[in-house]
Parts: C-alpha cells; sequence; structure tokens
C-alpha cells in the first residue's frame, strides 16, 4: 500500500479552515464545512493556520486553560434520529453525566450500549481572554465525535483515545452563554480500528456480548478532559525534542503560521539553565542546545528538565513549557540499551480500567497504579491495547515508567476483503501519526508498539486458515513501519504478535515482541508440559529471530480472588501463581530476552461471554478494586532479585 499519508491526513481534514473552526474530521458527512468557515475567516483578518496544534494545553504567561463542566447533559440515540430533529440546537429530555467517564458503568440502560449519544454543556468565556485565539480540545472521544458549537458544526473526529482540537475563535461569543454539543458514535464495525469479527464470513464456536474482536469492554464516552485553551495569534503549533548522552538537545519548532522570526529556548533544573536561540523561516526552525554534564533519566533517576520555549513575536510573543528527560533507547544486537546499558523490562500490560468512570480519566487510580506498580518491582508497563491518557504519559516521566506505546490496532485480521483492509490501513495510518505527534517527546516512552495480537482469521473461529493472510499482512504492515520510523528514528517499533502468529510480520520490528499462554490456553492445567512447550518456543523465536532482542509481553492465568485448591487448580489463585513463577523462571535463563510483561495488571472488565465470569477478565496480579492476588506476592518476591541484563 502506498504512503500517502500526508495527503490522506489533508482529506481526512477536509473541513480544516485557515482560520475560523478548525478540526480533525474523517468518515462524516461534512460536506460545505471548510467553505462556510473560510467564509467567516474573511471577517477576522490573521495569519493563515491549518490543523490546530495538539500540544498538551499547559498554562504560561501567554497561554491561559479552562477545564470544562464535569457535568453534561446526556441523552442516548439509539435510532440515530438526533441529528435530523435538530438535537444539536438544544438537548431535551436528558439526564446528567460526568465528563470524563463511560456512560456504560455510570446507567444501567446503556450498560451494554454501543450504539449514538448527545452531551451538551454551557460554557462562558473570560472577556480577558477577547484578542487571542480560543480552542476548544478532547482529549479523547470514543469512538466518533461530531461537534457543534452554539448550534454551529464545528467539525469531527475518528478513532479513540487520542486528542483533537478547534479553533473556535470566530465561533464563540465572548458576551454571553456558549452551548457545546457532542454527538458520540462508538459502533463496533468491521472496518474499524479495532473492529469485530465478520460473522457473515467466519463461524463463531464463543459468541461474547457485545461482540468484538477484542478482549476487553467498547467503553463509550468522552474519557478525557474537555478543555478551552488560549493562544497568541502566531503560536508554538509543534516541538520535537531528541537528545543524547553527551547532553545535545535538538528542538525543532514548528509555528501555527508561516512566521519568519526569532524564538528563544532554555533548559533549565534547580541546578540552572542553558539558552539558545532559534531562527524559524516560514514557521519551522530548529536549534542543539548543549548540557554539561547531563543527569540522565532514568528508572533509578528520572530527572527531568524544563524546556521553555518563546516566539519572540514583538507585542504578541508565545510562551510554552514541557518537561524533558535527557536518554536515549536503542535495539542493538539481541539487547534493549537505555542510555547505552541493558535494560530488563519489568512490568505488565494493563488497561485504563476503573469501576464506575470505565475507561474515563482517573488521576488518582493512575498514581495508585504507579505506586502498586513499583510495590511489586516493576520499572515498566505497555499501553494495551490502545494509547493511554496524556497525564498517565507525564506521570510516567515522573515516575521513571518505561512505557512501550501502543496504538489501538489490536487483534486485526488479514482474511478481510481488501475494501476492509484499506479502511483499517488508513485510520491506522493516521493513528500512528497522531500518537508520534502526542507523544514523541515523553522521555518514558522507549518504543512504539503498532498493533496486537495480529492475526490471519479472527479468534474464535472454526473455519480453516485461507491463504494469502500472511502476505497480505506483510504488505500492510511494511509502510507503517517505515511510516514510524521516519516519524521517528530515536526508538524501537515492533507488533506485539501472538503465540503461532506469523513470525514475518515479527520480523518487521526491531525488537520481538510475543504474547504466549502455554498451561492456560494451550496444555490448559499442564504445567509440567506447559514448561516444556515454552522453551521449545523460545527455541524456534531463537532460530528465526538470531539479532534480534525477544520479549515476553503477556503470559498469565486468569484467578477468581478467593478460589484455593490444593494440589492448584485452573481459576486458582495458586495455579496463576505457580504459572507466573514458571515463565518467569523459564525466561530468565536467556540472555537474549530484555523484558517479561505478564498479564496482567489488574482484572478489567471484557463482554460477555462463558470465557469470562462475571464479565471480567481475571488475569490480574491485582483485582479491579486494586487488592493484591497471591501472584502479586509471589512476583513480587521474585523481582525482589536485581534482573540479569
Amino acid at each position: 500500500m502506498a504512503d500517502n499519508s500526508r495527503n490522506d491526513d489533508e482529506t481526512r481534514r477536509g473541513l480544516v479552515t485557515r482560520r475560523g473552526a478548525v478540526g480533525a474530521a474523517g468518515g462524516m458527512a461534512l460536506a460545505g464545512l471548510a467553505a462556510g468557515a473560510s467564509r467567516a475567516q474573511a471577517a477576522k483578518p490573521g495569519p493563515p493556520i491549518g490543523a490546530p496544534s495538539i500540544l498538551y494545553p499547559h498554562e504560561s504567561p501567554t497561554r491561559s486553560t479552562r477545564s470544562l463542566a464535569a457535568t453534561w447533559r446526556f441523552r442516548p440515540d439509539p435510532k440515530d434520529i438526533g441529528e435530523a430533529e435538530g438535537w444539536q440546537r438544544g438537548l431535551k429530555d436528558f439526564r446528567l453525566i460526568p465528563v470524563p467517564a463511560s456512560w456504560n458503568d455510570i446507567f444501567d440502560d446503556v450498560r451494554n450500549y454501543v450504539g449514538s449519544a448527545w452531551y451538551e454543556t454551557d460554557f462562558r468565556v473570560d472577556k480577558g481572554w477577547a484578542g487571542q485565539r480560543i480552542h476548544l480540545r478532547f482529549g479523547s472521544v470514543n469512538y466518533t465525535a461530531k461537534v457543534w458549537l452554539n448550534g454551529k458544526l464545528l467539525g469531527g473526529h475518528v478513532g479513540g483515545h487520542l486528542p483533537f482540537a478547534f479553533d473556535i475563535t470566530d465561533a464563540v461569543s465572548l458576551d454571553g452563554e456558549n452551548v457545546l454539543t457532542v454527538l458520540v458514535e462508538n459502533k463496533i464495525q468491521l472496518d474499524r480500528v479495532p473492529s469485530k469479527p465478520d460473522g457473515a464470513r467466519w463461524h463463531m464456536h464463543t459468541v461474547h456480548f457485545p461482540q468484538t474482536a477484542y478482549d476487553f469492554f467498547p467503553y463509550a464516552g468522552i474519557h478525557r478532559p474537555v478543555l478551552l485553551f488560549t493562544t497568541p495569534d502566531v503560536h508554538l503549533k509543534d516541538v520535537t525534542v531528541k537528545t543524547s548522552l553527551d547532553g545535545k538537545v535538538s528542538i525543532d519548532l514548528e509555528a501555527s503560521a508561516p512566521w519568519s522570526g526569532k524564538a528563544s529556548v532554555t533548559i533549565s533544573d534547580e541546578k540552572g539553565e542553558q539558552k539558545g536561540s532559534v531562527t524559524l523561516a516560514a514557521g519551522k526552525g530548529g536549534a542543539v542546545v548543549s548540557l554539561k554534564n547531563p543527569r540522565l533519566w532514568s528508572p533509578e533517576d528520572p530527572h527531568l528538565y524544563t524546556l521553555t520555549i518563546r516566539l519572540e513575536n514583538g507585542a504578541s510573543p508565545d510562551e510554552y513549557a514541557l518537561k524533558v528527560g535527557v536518554r536515549t533507547i536503542e535495539a542493538k544486537g539481541d539487547k534493549l540499551l537505555l542510555n547505552g546499558k541493558p535494560v530488563f523490562l519489568r512490568g505488565f500490560g494493563k488497561h485504563e480500567d476503573f469501576p464506575i468512570h470505565g475507561r474515563g480519566l482517573d488521576v488518582p487510580s493512575i498514581i495508585r497504579d504507579f505506586e502498586l506498580l513499583k510495590w511489586i518491582g516493576g520499572n515498566s508497563f505497555r499501553t494495551s491495547h490502545y494509547p493511554y491518557s496524556e497525564e498517565a504519559m507525564m506521570l510516567a516521566d515522573e515516575h521513571g515508567l518505561l512505557v512501550i506505546d501502543e496504538t489501538p490496532a489490536v487483534s486485526l485480521v488479514f482474511a478481510d476483503p481488501p475494501e476492509i483492509q484499506e479502511a483499517r490501513f488508513k485510520q491506522l495510518r493516521q493513528d500512528i501519526m497522531d500518537l508520534v505527534r502526542r507523544d514523541k517527546n515523553h522521555a518514558c516512552v522507549i518504543m512504539w508498539s503498532l498493533a496486537n495480537e495480529p492475526l490471519v482469521k479472527p479468534f474464535h473461529t472454526v473455519d480453516p486458515e485461507p491463504p494469502g493472510g500472511n502476505e497480505t499482512g506483510l504488505k500492510f504492515f511494511s509502510p507503517l513501519f517505515d511510516l514510524t520510523r521516519r516519524l521517528d528514528n530515536t526508538r524501537p517499533a515492533t507488533i506485539v504478535s501472538v503465540q503461532g502468529g506469523s513470525t514475518d510480520w515479527q520480523a518487521l520490528g526491531d525488537v520481538v515482541c510475543v504474547n504466549s499462554y502455554q498451561g492456560w490456553y494451550s496444555l490448559s492445567g499442564q504445567l509440567d508440559l506447559a514448561e516444556e512447550a515454552l522453551k521449545n518456543d523460545v527455541a524456534k523465536l531463537r532460530a528465526r529471530h538470531p539479532n534480534k532482542p525477544i520479549m515476553f509481553t503477556e503470559f498469565g492465568a486468569d484467578a477468581v480472588a478467593g478460589m484455593h485448591a490444593h494440589p492448584p487448580e485452573m481459576w486458582t489463585e495458586e495455579y496463576q501463581a505457580d504459572m507466573v513463577e514458571m515463565y518467569i523462571r523459564v525466561l530468565a535463563d536467556y540472555p537474549f530476552i530484555f523484558g517479561t510483561h505478564p498479564w496482567a495488571f489488574a482484572d478489567f472488565r471484557t463482554s460477555q461471554s462463558i470465557m469470562r465470569i462475571g464479565a471480567l477478565n481475571h488475569k490480574g496480579f491485582f483485582t479491579r478494586e486494586r487488592k493484591p492476588k497471591l501472584v502479586a506476592h509471589r512476583t513480587r518476591a521474585l523481582w525482589s532479585k536485581p534482573a540479569r541484563v
């Protein structure tokens, strides 16, 4: 598949205007919006801008930020009649819902609902913001969003877990109430990322409710904060920071307009600061600042510098600051090197999943999870199976946690029709671009994972595997790896493969990551045979990938908290602990294995099925309420010993 990422990005953002309401859109009927907004542009002169910045809106002397109401008006729309009936001009028959949160765990009647729903809130704008650009930013809406302000369409966004923004300067009222309306739609469709099995083509031997292609719940709603923020007319749109062990910090800047002028950059910590300058031409420029005796970021010392950038634009300068760490990460030979030294990853795959608010952002839960991760002896986690919140990434920077940053491409199937593959490809390509742009400056992010458990045919199907799926997957993934490396050449890229999955797809990555469930999904209950099978699996992986580091990114067993047996049996805490201990012990003997991430950190909600007691995946080391199981104590003892590197 050709890489037309730049052109396709512009197509997806066809509603982009030069001045007024601007946003990222795709897959929605938004015809005519761009032309109308361009006419609005003429009403207020100023430099043209493209799609709005998705830089996290930190406050500064030139920028203000405000979070919108914690409680919105909410109404499901199961028949998709709301827009035709004009709900965007005023929502009636509503109830109140917290934002951010998933609607599924709030209201009983939408517990398993995956259709459309409407959100509405009011806000006023500080009159002191007059003369500045005013932006509206969504941290994440799952899965699609269509946004109106005061009854006028701003635009939309396709795909959950990543931010999008609108410049609302010409649409917002400074003199009274503003009404913000959002249509959220989370239908599970075949051509989406992630998707569902094609029931018309495959015969399922296990049916889930709701039916997904993945083993976690399809939570829906406005999942992360909705923010207003201001900038000067010309402002910083993007920054890219790259660091080296000798203290050289490369800083590339992009302004919101093709502006030419000077910018200053300052890197500081409690011991002092180092300054530099940048000359921007046509909105872009870069510089290198050298730090003497840099203090390197690592799990043992997660030191962060403050990078302050100031566009010196006369009477309207723009100032923006963010935290950065000086560190390097690379795959070299069969090792993963952090700051030039081998590192061993201990930690988990986990989920943004908490009782009551579902996938909605909850900072106390994030900090508690990180405390438990440190308590058990972990130094890392994977954002399985989608990008986690920016707040989580910032906290991981502060806590010194190493993060494998994963896209939403879970359980992709490569025997589906070509038009389905093409739609998924376009969505995943955009997700990769947005993810790298969002997280490229986080010291915690050490690897990009482009997919989890891609398959030729869906799980839980009885049909034979059709030919050609392996080649289809190679054609799908190869340009995406190329794109990722062009966007960021400072981190390894990988896909997380499933036990028995395509070794050709694995080989595209800089490191090999594999999920393995010997003793659970295969050789169930037979840990002695599972141990031998695991050793054989490792030998085959090594033979196929002799010069690459290998990591086991999932292994584990379900255990219902409080269920015990002697001798150990499946579903008991004892069996789970014995299985995990076996994996950790066996894998520790191989010097080319650079990490073990048991699955999963905590129990999490999933669809109802005969495989999932209480609609939960019970493979957590902690319960959903974060109470430790036996396996947590057993693993803490194992991880109290230094890792072999």
